[in-house]
């Protein structure tokens, strides 16, 4: 009987992406791996395990002390020309929750806001009720609404998963902006 053939390839997660967009707003050095845990919702050592696979696929580095650091081009052109095609949109029924896309800032002000529901991720304080569209990660309501430039970088990312062609390129566009500045 053959032995199953294991799969070494690295393969970035969803929650990676998380992490990779808060570490691009760090300015100075990047916080414990204990610290992006609490602020994220998520484990140190998924934390831990995010930097790992975001190293190996040359989305970050890490300094001289070991911190991760957040690669802003590289993340850029995976954030513009990649996402939506490893991480698509899904979406789900009529709920409660926090708006995303194209019906939160800062593309809510640079969108006509169509006569159907806004898409949300669901979240029990969330406070409009709309289409589901699926967070990247079960915990990331808890952690944009907990970090209001984070939110906005994932809302960003949203509308380039699941928006309108226009959508994805105001949002393309944004973030080029956001990534090259910070």
């Amino acid at each position: 009987m053959a032995r199953p053939i294991s799969n070494p390839q690295v393969t970035l997660r969803p929650q990676d992406v998380v992490v990779l967009l808060r570490l691009a707003l760090q300015t100075g050095a990047a916080p414990s791996y204990a610290t992006l845990a609490t602020e994220l919702k998520l484990t140190a050592s998924e934390i831990h395990a995010g930097v790992e696979r975001a190293q190996v696929a040359q989305l970050l580095r890490k300094d001289d002390s070991g911190k991760p650091v957040a690669l802003l081009e590289p993340l850029r052109l995976f954030l513009q020309h990649g996402l939506r095609y490893c991480f698509p949109a899904t979406r789900g029924e009529l709920t409660r929750g926090v708006p995303t896309g194209h019906a939160a800032p800062p593309l809510l002000a640079k969108i006509a806001q169509p006569n159907e529901p806004p898409p949300v991720w669901p979240h029990p304080e969330g406070t409009v009720r709309g289409m589901t569209l699926h967070p990247l990660y079960p915990t990331v309501p808890m952690a944009a609404l907990a970090n209001p430039a984070l939110y906005e970088l994932l809302v960003l990312v949203d509308a380039i998963r699941g928006g309108s062609p226009r959508e994805r390129a105001l949002a393309v566009a944004e973030l080029d902006r956001r990534l090259v500045s910070s």
